[in-house]
């Protein structure tokens, strides 16, 4: 009981901030702050191994809600900030995919002989290659992109339909049938890498 009370409070302490925020207090925005950043700075650490990475993305997210706090509509702060990070971190990804395009293909267009060494593996992916134990890396590889971002955002991140949808953008009812069939051809990339039958259950 106690502890659904707190939580209520919570909910209607950080309502109070955005409004207080959206309307240019200073001190709301550092109390939303203290609030929020260190699960936040967690969290994001779980999915980017790199902290650099993962400090520019809690500050552009704190931009982000200093500047879009009106947009807030009274659902639950922790879901709503975490979704704007989320995004914020996809961001610095593809950000630093095309830096690194750029810097390993000559003006010319073409390719060179030399091949960048592979980046280590982020934090999401050594959780979600342990998810199961054998060749699971290479079936995720042959699992399509938007199926697999489902799959990171709700086994590895932990999130609901409700806020897989909104990280990713897409309908709830998407999300579901996306999650179905990656799980489907998950099952299917590992049984074609290890066709023994005594795999175990799939």
């Amino acid at each position: 009981m106690g502890g659904h009370r707190e939580k209520d409070e919570g909910a209607a302490a950080d309502t109070v901030l955005l409004r207080d925020v959206a309307a240019g207090d200073s001190a709301a925005m550092a109390a939303l702050y203290d609030r929020h950043a260190g699960w936040l700075h967690a969290r994001l650490t779980r999915r980017c191994a790199d902290p650099e990475v993962v400090r520019e993305v809690l500050q552009d997210t704190f931009v982000t809600v200093w500047r879009s706090a009106g947009a807030h509509r009274g659902e639950e702060a922790g879901g709503w900030l975490w979704t704007i990070a989320a995004r914020r971190l996809v961001d610095a990804r593809r950000a630093q995919e095309r830096a690194a395009r750029l810097e390993t293909t000559p003006i010319d267009g073409t390719r060179s002989g030399y091949e960048p060494a592979a980046s280590a593996p982020s934090a999401e992916e050594r959780v979600l290659a342990g998810l199961e134990f054998g060749d699971v890396g290479t079936a995720l590889d042959r699992i399509s992109p938007e199926l697999r971002e489902v799959l990171r955002a709700t086994v590895v991140d932990g999130l609901t339909t409700r806020e897989t949808a909104r990280l990713l953008g897409i309908p709830e009812g998407t999300v579901k049938s996306r999650a179905n069939r990656a799980r489907a051809e998950l099952r299917s990339a590992l049984a074609q890498l290890n066709p023994s039958p005594l795999g175990g259950p799939a």
